[in-house]
């Protein structure tokens, strides 16, 4: 590995040929999940930002943003995002990043906090839960779904978002409220964080944008509909604040597919400095600030960790 922090500074040297390296993350969770064993959790997330803060210049999003703009990047710069507003990130991954000296920006979906669940947790949670061998869903057109294995939970957590994902906010709830129901499971409340986290997290260095109120996908929103759901997460952010909030994320964040360029416009006319998506890669002089590339390493291993940053720089 003693050749990563060459070939990192070949591929993004400083100034006007530099590029910005966006990770993202949801969850940091305490400890392995079993559920989920790919799920970042304390002790990998702690090995990830050594490796980080060893071979990356590690910016906040809007410093590394105005300096991709005016093409006077530092070499090896990189960014460390989350999406969501999950209440590990307040209690889990913010005192890891702080113990190395990095900091991250945290794209909050306002709706959910204060004892909020985001659609896709409450499907997590009631298979999760759920008493039974079979979960019958046949009464919501959901088929039914065998339970009596760790693979056939997966399976089955992965088959529901998959069918409910694309529908319209109102209808994910309804769905998700009636899965729960026949699941028979009490859910938490306690996932994501509270507004008073989200303020502490910012009195302790970290940055907060935007990630509308409640995660639709911008895409199938009226022209309206999607204006109101950024404005509002943005004004909300402002207000609890006491600052200006100039960044946003896009939910889910594939362009086209969960927005579109009527979306970018909308986002860049609220008044934001830059956006970001979940287009693998880094980020050039010449790209579109409000679409600033991002992706999710999942390599378990340094030397593979590295070799996967090196490879992103190339996209």
């Amino acid at each position: 590995m003693t050749l990563l922090k060459p070939a990192l500074q070949w591929m993004s040297p400083s100034g006007p040929r530099a590029k910005l390296s966006v990770l993202i993350f949801h969850r940091v969770l305490p400890e392995p999940d079993k559920l989920f064993p790919d799920e970042m959790h304390a002790r990998r997330f702690d090995a990830l930002c050594g490796w980080l803060a060893s071979w990356f210049n590690v910016l906040p999003l809007d410093q590394a943003v105005a300096h991709l703009q005016t093409g006077t990047l530092p070499a090896r710069a990189a960014c460390i995002t989350f999406d969501d507003g999950y209440a590990d990130n307040y209690h889990v991954a913010m005192p890891i990043l702080k113990r190395h000296g990095l900091t991250a920006t945290f794209f909050i979906a306002t709706g959910f906090l204060d004892g909020g669940r985001m659609w896709n947790d409450t499907i997590v949670e009631s298979v999760r839960a759920c008493q039974r061998e079979m979960l019958d869903l046949s009464p919501l057109d959901l088929g039914q779904h065998e339970l009596d294995t760790i693979d056939a939970r997966r399976a089955t957590i992965a088959s529901l978002i998959d069918q409910i994902k694309y529908r319209s906010v109102e209808e994910r709830i309804s769905a998700t409220e009636q899965i729960a129901r026949l699941a028979a499971v009490q859910l938490p409340c306690d996932l994501m964080m509270t507004s008073n986290e989200v303020k502490a997290m910012r009195q302790a260095g970290m940055q907060i944008g935007a990630h509308t109120m409640s995660h639709p996908i911008l895409a199938r929103l009226t022209e309206e509909q999607a204006r109101m759901e950024i404005r509002g997460s943005k004004a909300f952010l402002e207000q609890l604040l006491g600052e200006r909030i100039g960044l946003f994320a896009y939910p889910n964040g594939k362009p086209h597919e969960d927005y579109t360029p009527q979306t970018v416009d909308i986002v860049r006319k609220i008044g934001f400095d830059a956006a970001v998506s979940t287009q693998w890669g880094a980020s050039a002089m010449d790209e579109d600030l409000f679409q600033i590339r991002r992706f999710t390493p999942w390599d378990t291993t340094k030397m593979r960790f590295g070799a996967r940053l090196v490879a992103n720089l190339r996209n």
